[in-house]
């Protein structure tokens, strides 16, 4: 079959083509006619959880259909990953995903059941946020050339702790000790909350971990911030410097989020779910309670967020090969 107009004749193929593509685009004009299910690799209450709620939350007004918290925690994250990876691709289950699960643990961890270039297609970045480098208050540092000269006198005897191998509080000191040539030793913890314990306590001597995570203790004198450790300081504590400017040039490291939807999605419904993240992150409840958090929101585009991601992978592996983790 073929049809002519105009002096152009279109094949039956051709025309199928055309008529899908106009039926994606209306159903993308009216998504979503249901609730959206948002998968979240970690345990309620961790930074990722928190963060993508304060969207789920801000896209369910403007969408006008409800978009579900599903934490589906575990492996690194990689159990929430595989599920979404394994969902279809039609717009209502999305995810949403930071550094660990999508640019750190494939240089950690073998054999991971999801793979990040092929599985899925990236919507927007959601959030950008230093961590803060805080430290016992029994250890005479006051400073970021204080602790490494620390460091350097007592190499090996530093220790610092994290929420667990290959997180990015984890990867964090090692890129520290990285830039710094410091010999720091590592403890994991379960999560940043016992970690900090124990760095009150003295038991350790320091953490890099998220604002929000440190920062009650930071203010109550029970630990003691030395810097953060993006490329600008935190509004929330401007009199803290970052690590760059304390002594280690291009020391950066922030936590980072976004969503993302299984692979085969129709680019129709990525840029309508696109456009309400870029609305969402204006809006004056994300911003306030991100504030609140110490991060900024920041959202882009699919390719900006997929460039971001080819970055952080980069530089992580890097890191994860010197300290020998792989």
């Amino acid at each position: 079959m073929s049809l002519s107009f105009t002096g152009i004749r279109l094949s039956g193929s051709v025309l199928l083509a055309i008529g899908g593509a106009l039926a994606c685009t209306a159903a993308a004009s009216e998504y979503p006619t249901r609730a959206v299910r948002m998968i979240i690799p970690f345990a309620t209450g961790s930074a990722t959880d928190t963060s993508a709620r304060l969207y789920a939350v801000e896209l369910s007004k403007q969408m006008g259909q409800q978009v579900i918290a599903d934490n589906r925690p575990g492996a690194g994250g990689a159990i929430g990953m595989q599920l979404l990876a394994k969902s279809a691709p039609d717009g209502y289950t999305i995810g949403y995903a930071g550094a660990g699960p999508l640019a750190i643990n494939r240089s950690v961890t073998p054999n991971l059941p999801y793979d990040v270039d092929r599985d899925f297609l990236f919507v927007s970045q959601a959030v950008d946020a230093p961590l803060m480098l805080a430290v016992s208050p029994t250890l005479p540092a006051k400073t970021v050339k204080d602790l490494i000269g620390l460091a350097r006198a007592r190499p090996g005897q530093l220790t610092y702790g994290s929420a667990g191998t290959g997180t990015i509080g984890h990867l964090s000191g090692e890129y520290f000790a990285m830039l710094s040539r410091t010999n720091l030793v590592h403890v994991a913890y379960k999560g940043g909350a016992q970690a900090a314990i124990d760095v009150m306590a003295g038991n350790v001597q320091m953490i890099f971990d998220p604002i929000n995570g440190v920062s009650p203790n930071v203010k109550t004198g029970r630990l003691r911030a030395l810097a953060v450790t993006g490329l600008k300081r935190a509004a929330a504590f401007p009199d803290v410097p970052t690590v760059a400017e304390s002594g280690i040039p291009g020391y950066e490291v922030t936590t980072w989020g976004g969503v993302l939807v299984p692979a085969g999605t129709p680019q129709a419904i990525i840029a309508r779910l696109n456009a309400e993240m870029q609305k969402a992150a204006k809006s004056s409840f994300v911003n306030e309670r991100y504030a609140a958090l110490g991060a900024e929101p920041k959202a882009g585009t699919p390719e900006q967020f997929a460039a971001l991601v080819r970055k952080e992978t980069a530089k992580w592996a890097e890191v994860v090969k010197r300290a020998k983790l792989d």
